[in-house]
Order: C-alpha cells, then sequence, then structure tokens
C-alpha cells in the first residue's frame, strides 16, 4: 500500500514521525525543520478524513523518564505548523483513552517513545560482560513486542515517516509494522523521497557517477567506501579521513588526524578501485594549521609533505579545481560529509566549494544527493538547499543504507530482508 493510493477517511492511522527537534536552555524549539517534514503525510491523513497520533523520540533519556525532553514542549508548535489543536497524551504506552476520544480532522501527540527502555529493546541496568546478559536481552525483546503491540492497538492503520531512524530495530520503527497486514501499513511521502533518493544514486545512477565523501574517520565510513566501489566512476575522498589514506601510501602528514589501524583498510580501498577502473582522487595538496584552533596559522603543504607541528585542516585551491572538474562533469553525485574542518569558519572554505560545485552540477542537469550533517550544513548556509536534487534528512540512516545495508524500518512495512 502506498500513502498516495490510500483513504484514510474514518481511520485512526499512527505515524512513526521525527520530532527530535533542538531545544533552548527555556524548551524552545529552535528549528522546526523535522516537524515540517512530516506535514505532508500528516496533513494527507487528516484532509481524507482521518485522525492522527504522532509517535517520536527525542533525545536520548535511556529509558527514564526526563521533562528536558518531553515532547509536551513541542504540542504548540506541531499544532502551528498542523493547523490543527494538537492533544497530548503524557504517557505513550497508556494512551488508549486519548485514541479511541479521537475524532475525524483530530490529531494526537505520545510523549516521548524513550522514556521506555522498550522502545529501543536494549537492557538495562546490566553489562554485556555479565553472564545473565543474553537471558536479559531475550526478556527485553518480549517486552519490546509487548510495547509495539499497544502503540499498534491505538490506530486501525501504520506509517513510518521517519527516516532518520530507519537504520534502528526499535518498536516504533520496525516491530509495530507487524501488527499491521501488508494493506494497513505504509511508508509516508518524506520516507518515500528519501528511499527514491537512494535508489536513485546506488540502483539508478546515470554515468559518469561521482561519490564525495568526507568526514573525520575512515572507520565510520569504510562500508560506505566499499561499498561504492562497485558503483561509481569517481571518488573523491576528503577531510581528515583522508590522510589515513596518505600516510599509509608512506606520507608525511604531521600531525594530522589518522587512524593507524586503518591503513591496510586504506591501501585496499585504493587497489581496489584500480582494479575496478574507479578514479580516487585525495587532497593534492592541503591548508594546514598549526594547532586545532579557528585562529591558528595557516600554511598549503603537499599533503604528503605535511611536517610536524602542522596538521591538514581544508581543501587546498589546487585540490578544489580538479575536484570541481570531476563534479562538474558527472551526472550523479553523492555527497556525504566535509572535506575540512566545517565547524572552523577558518577552514570551512572547502565545503563550501563543494557546496557551489554541486549545485552548479546539479543546474546543469546532473542528479545530486546530499546527507550528513556538516554537508547539509553547508549547502544550507550557501542557500543551496534547493539547488540540488534531494538533501537526506538522516544520516545514520543515509550512511546505512549507502553502505548496502537493509534499513529496518522499510523492510518492516515492504517486506525486504
Amino acid at each position: 500500500m502506498t500513502i498516495e493510493a490510500c483513504d484514510f477517511k474514518g481511520k485512526k492511522v499512527i505515524v512513526r514521525v521525527d520530532f527530535n527537534v533542538p531545544l533552548d536552555e527555556n524548551g524552545k524549539v529552535t528549528d522546526e525543520t523535522r516537524i515540517k517534514g512530516a506535514l505532508p503525510t500528516l496533513k494527507k491523513v487528516l484532509n481524507d478524513g482521518g485522525s492522527v497520533i504522532m509517535m517520536s523520540h527525542m533525545g536520548k533519556p535511556k529509558g527514564k523518564v526526563n521533562p528536558k525532553l518531553s515532547l509536551s514542549q513541542i504540542v504548540s508548535n506541531v499544532s502551528n505548523n498542523l493547523g490543527v489543536d494538537v492533544k497530548f497524551a503524557p504517557d505513550c504506552a497508556n494512551a488508549q483513552a486519548e485514541a479511541d476520544a479521537l475524532k475525524s480532522g483530530e490529531a494526537l501527540l505520545l510523549e516521548n517513545l524513550r522514556f521506555y527502555p522498550e522502545e529501543e529493546g536494549k537492557p538495562v541496568g546490566i553489562d554485556k560482560a555479565d553472564p545473565q546478559y543474553e537471558e536479559a536481552k531475550k526478556a527485553m525483546k518480549t517486552r519490546q513486542k509487548k510495547f509495539a503491540k499497544k502503540l499498534a492497538s491505538y490506530a486501525d492503520l501504520y506509517v513510518n515517516d521517519a527516516f532518520g531512524t530507519a537504520h534502528r530495530k526499535h518498536a516504533s520503527t520496525a516491530v509495530i509494522a507487524d501488527y499491521f497486514d501488508e494493506n494497513s501499513k505504509m511508508l509516508g511521502f518524506l520516507m518515500e523521497k528519501e528511499v527514491n533518493a537512494i535508489d536513485n544514486v546506488l540502483k539508478n545512477a546515470k554515468h559518469p557517477f561521482t561519490a564525495i565523501i568526507g568526514g573525520s574517520k575512515v572507520s565510520s565510513k569504510l562500508g560506505v567506501l566499499k561499498n561504492l566501489i562497485d558503483k561509481v566512476d569517481n571518488l573523491i575522498i576528503g577531510g581528515g579521513m583522508g590522510f589515513t589514506f596518505f600516510k599509509a601510501q608512506g606520507g608525511s602528514i604531521g600531525n594530522s588526524l589518522h587512524e593507524d589501524e586503518l591503513m591496510p583498510e586504506a591501501l585496499n580501498v585504493l587497489r581496489t578501485a584500480v582494479e575496478k577502473g574507479v578514479n580516487v582522487y585525495l587532497s593534492v595538496a592541503t591548508v594546514a594549521g598549526n594547532r586545532f584552533s579557528n585562529d591558528a596559522d595557516q600554511q598549503i603543504f603537499e599533503t604528503h609533505r605535511i611536517p610536524d607541528g602542522w596538521e591538514g585542516m581544508d581543501a587546498s585551491p589546487a585540490s578544489l579545481a580538479i575536484w570541481k572538474e570531476v563534479i562538474l562533469s558527472s551526472k550523479t553525485i553523492l555527497w556525504n560529509g566535509p572535506v575540512g574542518v566545517f565547524e572552523f569558519e577558518n577552514f570551512a572554505k572547502g565545503t563550501g566549494e563543494i557546496a557551489k560545485y554541486v549545485a552548479q552540477a546539479t543546474q546543469n542537469g546532473a542528479y545530486s544527493l546530499v546527507g550528513g550533517g556538516d554537508s547539509v550544513a553547508a549547502v544550507n548556509k550557501f542557500g543551496l538547499a534547493d539547488k540540488v536534487s534531494y538533501v537526506s534528512t538522516g544520516g545514520g540512516a543515509m550512511l546505512e543504507a549507502i553502505e548496502g545495508k537493509v534499513l529496518p524500518g522499510v523492510a518492516a512495512i515492504k517486506g525486504e530482508n
């Protein structure tokens, strides 16, 4: 069942949304992006004449009630965006009365799912090394199913529209789907867009296909690199993770961030790329700082010749010129991760330039998918979010999908394994 084809008239619909929005010290929402992202799905239900029950997590309360992470703080924001007076259930696991009282066109928000450890399904108060851990794990899985069944009992239909948690097999993202038949569960509009965007680059890419993978550590992106080697024509590796590749090849990287234990894997990626005819572009020269600070002295060095006392902080103009040519000649572009210390204004130029190149290539007809916190922040900072094909809302979920992993939140709906 697709959400577009479904008629929600007279139905109660429980929707997993991602309302894990940032709050200030007074509990006021500072960014409504995630609330706005869920509106097409929620409004479809209400406009059809259904009633909607929204459920979400916020933060990491670790299975305990924490007033600072209560979703009661965002009720007014959700009401204003949705255009209806949203009701609130202060206990997500005991909200049957509130759910039963809902009339067509009405909306209810449940309290933070993660106030219950059953949501994440992990044993609490016991270490993995404890001999009783496996037994506790099994008991928690039973409790998780019971919790999911309770949530399911509130509604006739289930919609998952929280891509940011699609890589987690939580009660509300995957287990709950077991209690709805195939015609009573579906992906929301946001989830459909995310899944389609990833399919566009992993399954339906036009060539040349270029992946730009940045960030600080090879360890967090190794699975991504291995999966992409089979799919891309060009692989641009930037950011801190690039220095592990240079050191693995015998280069001098000064005090730059690197992972010695990942050097064999880095060499393996390079070897595999050669075997498969994939062009790998590392940073030929680097803007280095004499300390890890926005105010550090700057100097440009060839990336394999960074002296001691200096550390790579951003991509150089020479590197960016090469990368620009590759990006602008591409038909499909995937970008995940910054190519410099983006949180420091003085070392954010490289990442900003990449954002501009991706936007320019998109205007020239390429399909571009951007995901990952700093990549998204870069396109937003320069007002380019609407100049790329798609900006993913789920960093971790997108990474796992690019690695080729099945996302439990999607598989629970589509029946994939």
